[in-house]
């Protein structure tokens, strides 16, 4: 399973504990393995775009808790899924 998690904070909100916190995220996201797929800054927006690989919601909630900014940011969690095929998506066959 694949999310894109997009993750936002407010700059009003901006704290030395929330820099501190923000410092963190590369080496987060070191130890995240093979579980993050990729990961980008979105330009105009303080914080991030990741995509998560994992094997089920669970999963995804307990490595979002377990990151540095996860009581400071706001998320949007997305589930992706293939479009090899119009099935993919629509779950019947053409």
């Amino acid at each position: 399973m694949k999310f894109l998690v997009l993750w936002h904070f407010d700059l009003t909100r901006l704290r030395p504990e929330v820099a501190r916190a923000v410092m963190q995220m590369p080496d987060y996201a070191k130890k995240l393995g093979d579980k993050l797929e990729c990961r980008y800054h979105v330009v105009g927006s303080h914080g991030g775009a990741w995509i998560y690989k994992v094997t089920s919601n669970e999963e995804l909630d307990r490595l979002l808790a377990m990151s540095p900014v996860y009581n400071y940011a706001t998320y949007k969690v997305l589930a992706l899924a293939e479009m090899d095929d119009p099935t993919t998506i629509t779950g019947k066959a053409s």
